[in-house]
């Protein structure tokens, strides 16, 4: 009675204990399309974009700046020895009129003074307008940037999503193989107690059935990893299982040449205009350079207050005119500034074409790509067809005691495999065109 209690009181612990892990575990089921959606709001390399873009907004806004008047106030109150003053006017004017004056010079101990001024610049060389110009491009060049930066992420999530579901996909074929495998292993321990089968054909089989344990644990692990590294991707706890949906795989796929590809590269390639945008600042920077050989000119104004006690008070002392400035060492200094801008611009431009270069060869490697994933495909379905006629036959055979075991056991061993490559190359296919997009800069519009 004790021992009936006990296994009760067991069963219901693991019970328990199950439930608790399950409802740790949380399962999503996700399409591709919810995935990509949720990775890119939780992507933190497309949140430092966005602080990248506010960086330049930021940069445009202070080039903005500079057409604005500068404005200072300073003022000081200085304590002061004692001051020897001499006033020769005053003087000069004692001795024309011949008589001297009564008192002496005042004893000064401080002093007090206040200025304002203020300067709008007028013309400064072009320079305030080339780096508002310059500021808006490396703006836009920011957004693109962070566009490419968008289709890439975009695709590394379907690939993780890709791998998730070729891992999940291993696990039911193995699993289904395995449930035939331990049923093989029953008939043949019946067979071998009565007498009808080798005990050494017998051990063979179940060889294979551990071996086939051991694949299930090794698929079990990758998935777990593919799985923690989705959980990643989308921003969710990493207890969390994700169901995929294996449509994707089914989806239509476009046919078109070669050539279209290209000109979508072309026409949508984000890193392609950033680079082009840098240029153009570039460009700019050169002239800014050069700008630095005129002069600037700008409107100023501004008001002074003196007050010296028992000597000098001056109130309302405003002034306002045209300032012209000219850096006369700007002769010398302007050209190393002129050939750093024109080097930049110079890599800039072998970027551009080293860019190109490289596009036209990614693209036409996932072109080639895509084409034999599609061929596998079809490589991979006849396979699979023979593995199952193979086995039939084979199956057959040994009912008939006309082949071996081992023979039966790789037949079954090719079916396996078949079964695995079949899935793997129909989730590459459906890989290979989303990565041909992506390289066509087609996958984000």
């Amino acid at each position: 009675m004790n021992k009936k209690i006990a296994a009760i009181a067991a069963f219901f612990m693991a019970f328990m204990a199950l439930g608790n892990h399950l409802a740790a575990q949380e399962v999503k089921r996700l399409s591709i399309k919810e995935a990509v959606e949720l990775g890119v709001q939780s992507s933190k390399h497309l949140k430092i974009d966005q602080a990248k873009i506010l960086e330049a907004t930021a940069a445009l806004e202070e080039a903005k700046n500079r057409q604005l008047p500068d404005f200072k106030i300073s003022g000081s109150y200085l304590r002061l020895t004692t001051a020897n003053i001499d006033l020769k006017t005053a003087q000069k004017q004692g001795e024309s009129s011949g008589s001297s004056s009564g008192g002496g010079v005042p004893s000064i101990s401080q002093a007090m003074y206040g200025m304002a001024s203020l300067s709008l610049p007028l013309y400064a060389g072009g320079k305030i307008k080339y780096g508002i110009q310059s500021a808006k491009y490396l703006l836009e060049a920011e957004k693109l940037s962070a566009g490419n930066d968008q289709n890439a992420i975009v695709f590394n999530l379907i690939e993780a999503y890709t791998n998730l579901f070729k891992a999940a996909q291993v696990i039911n074929v193995i699993k289904e193989n395995l449930a035939a495998s331990q049923s093989r292993d029953s008939n043949f321990i019946r067979l071998e107690n009565n007498g009808l089968m080798a005990r050494n054909d017998r051990l063979k089989a179940q060889l294979q059935t551990s071996d086939i344990e051991l694949r299930l644990l090794e698929a079990q692990n990758n998935y777990n990893i593919a799985n923690v590294n989705m959980d990643l991707l989308l921003g969710l706890p990493e207890s969390t299982v994700i169901e995929v949906d294996p449509a994707f795989i089914s989806e239509a796929q476009e046919e078109h040449p070669y050539t279209y590809y290209e000109e979508q590269a072309i026409a949508n390639r984000k890193d392609i205009k950033a680079l082009d945008y840098q240029q153009k600042a570039a460009d700019l920077g050169i002239k800014a350079a050069k700008a630095n050989y005129l002069p600037s000119l700008a409107l100023t104004g501004g008001y002074v207050a003196v007050n010296i006690p028992k000597f000098l008070t001056v109130t309302n002392a405003v002034n306002g005119g045209i300032g012209v400035q000219y850096n006369l060492s700007s002769l010398w200094k302007t050209g190393a500034s002129i050939k750093k801008a024109k080097a930049q611009a110079q890599q800039l431009y072998a970027s551009q074409e080293m860019l190109s270069d490289n596009i036209r060869l990614q693209i036409n490697r996932n072109y080639q790509n895509a084409l034999l994933a599609k061929k596998k495909i079809e490589v991979h379905n006849k396979s699979l067809v023979q593995a199952e006629e193979n086995y039939r036959i084979t199956k057959n055979k040994y009912d008939n005691s006309l082949v071996t075991i081992t023979d039966l056991l790789d037949a079954n061993v090719a079916l396996l495999s078949s079964k695995i490559n079949v899935l793997n190359a129909k989730a590459d296919a459906a890989l290979a065109y989303q990565q041909l997009l992506e390289s066509a800069g087609a996958l984000v519009q």
